[in-house]
């Protein structure tokens, strides 16, 4: 096969990685909270509930941003029910996932898990705009944030928590510009509705960091049109824009799905666009900058393999087990999104744990790292720093969604200290992929890793009896010799370089 070929340059770049790049979401849906990051009665639950495994593997995986508690399921929920004695609680019905929510794991549980992960975690706290409104989320700010004094305030600090949540960055609703959203809005009612929200928020905090609400996805008849007349009412009153995109291999067209971040940083420069035009229009200097807070690889056509009946409490929903083929393109999706660090300021793997999840547990036993956990990981890991402009001479493939497909996938982060790391997917299914990197005026001389997510079965998983099945595995003879690197990707594979 021809050899894919590009140049690293220290003097191009596309910009720095903003941490929060590498957040996740954990929303009130199926056992994402329940038997996932809480279960009171498991062996290894702390004094609050939390599962101390799955904490664990949230600090191995890097998770830097959580958000909550939706999704869907925020667009028909109170959240004064989530705060106050757990025994005290209500009830409800969720008519998002037609599941009852008991509202054991609140808003103040939350918060501890948040804190648990560690320093570099933040709350992402999402606002019901579907069936509340200005009010409920004026409400909520202050029992969240302030200190003490007020009637909001001090009900929290009754309930325990004496310390302000600091809760900084805000999602203006989920999803409205969806039929399927409780409380769907049209874009103008929506876009008045979140500048108002907005607004009263900043009278409180002028500071803090909110979010509209984008489209659902790059194919929605109303995508496009829908960001313009929203953002013409929120421009100077939001900072950010949010994405949702989720694939899935359909019809056997693995070739396609292996291309999905080709529909990914589509729908990045798309909205850019948007937003620039819009800015444009407005006469304003200010740049909107995009939330992905949501992506992942969903399989949403396939049927649910475990039974589940209306108003069941943690049912078992959207459980996908991940095989080393979704591993490869989500590793490539987080490349995209590296790719546009420039503009990508949030993003948020939906979701964390047993719902379309890199981890999972099981009731009373253990919790494991599915094949999607490992790219991840790396990329949390590894990709601090400046990303590097990255251009690719690639042979290609032919593909039914996207027609011709770079077989190289590729972006590069420079670290503080000088060091890179490549980050490649090979969406060859059959072929190895030789690599040249020509490393120019970086000062690299050594290669100090080169590990690969790849297996001779691409449909290899990790599951409950065989938790370690897919793991990265050290790859030889990568080598760096007068200034240029050379390497093999291995077919279908995730590969992380580390240069020094």
């Amino acid at each position: 096969m021809r050899t894919a070929r590009f140049v690293l340059d220290p003097a191009f770049t596309v910009g720095e990685v903003d941490p929060r790049l590498f957040g996740s979401f954990v929303e009130h849906l199926g056992r994402c909270v329940y038997t996932g990051v809480f279960e009171p009665d498991h062996p290894s639950a702390d004094a609050e509930g939390l599962r101390t495994d799955v904490l664990e593997l949230v600090r191995e995986l890097g998770v830097t941003v959580v958000r909550y508690p939706g999704g869907n399921f925020v667009s028909g929920h109170d959240w004064e029910d989530s705060v106050g004695p757990a025994e005290e609680r209500p009830r409800r019905l969720d008519l998002a996932w037609r599941s009852t929510e008991t509202n054991r794991f609140g808003l103040g549980e939350f918060i501890g898990f948040v804190r648990k992960i560690g320093p570099g975690a933040e709350p992402m706290m999402a606002l019901n705009l579907g069936t509340r409104g200005v009010a409920e989320a004026l409400a909520l700010q202050e029992y969240a944030n302030h200190p003490s004094g007020t009637a909001r305030s001090d009900q929290r600090i009754a309930h325990g928590d004496k310390d302000p949540f600091a809760i900084r960055l805000w999602c203006l609703g989920n999803e409205m510009d969806g039929p399927w959203q409780t409380g769907h809005k049209t874009a103008g009612e929506y876009g008045r509705l979140a500048a108002e929200t907005a607004r009263a928020m900043r009278q409180v905090e002028p500071g803090l960091e909110l979010v509209a609400c984008g489209s659902s996805g790059q194919g929605m008849a109303t995508f496009a049109e829908w960001e313009a007349t929203v953002l013409a009412e929120t421009y100077d009153l939001v900072d950010h824009i949010s994405l949702h995109a989720y694939y899935e291999e359909t019809d056997g067209d693995r070739d396609s799905f292996l291309a999905s971040a080709v529909d990914t940083e589509s729908f990045i420069e798309n909205v850019v666009a948007t937003c620039d035009h819009v800015g444009a229009r407005l006469k304003s200097a200010k740049k909107i900058n995009l939330s992905f807070d949501e992506w992942n690889v969903w399989y949403q056509s396939r049927p649910n393999p475990h039974p589940v009946e209306d108003w069941q409490e943690a049912p078992r929903l959207l459980e996908d087990v991940y095989t080393v083929t979704d591993a490869v393109v989500s590793g490539s999706l987080l490349i995209a999104l590296l790719r546009h660090a420039d503009r990508v300021a949030v993003a948020c793997l939906a979701q964390l744990v047993n719902v379309i999840a890199p981890i999972m547990t099981e009731p009373g036993g253990p919790a494991w790292r599915q094949t999607t956990f490992h790219p991840f990981a790396q990329a949390s890991a590894h990709g601090r720093g400046r990303v590097l402009d990255v251009r690719v001479d690639s042979p290609t493939y032919t593909t039914r969604k996207y027609g011709e497909v770079d077989l190289l996938h590729a972006t590069a982060v420079r670290a503080e200290d000088g060091s890179v790391t490549v980050f490649a997917v090979n969406r060859s299914r059959t072929e190895p992929l030789p690599l040249e990197v020509a490393l120019g005026r970086t000062g690299l001389t050594a290669v100090v890793e080169h590990s690969a997510l790849a297996d001779a079965d691409p449909d290899a998983v990790n599951s409950l009896h065989d938790q370690d099945r897919v793991t990265p595995h050290p790859v030889e003879g990568t080598v760096l010799r007068d200034g240029t690197l050379t390497a093999v990707l291995e077919p279908l594979s995730w590969n992380m370089i580390r240069l020094a």
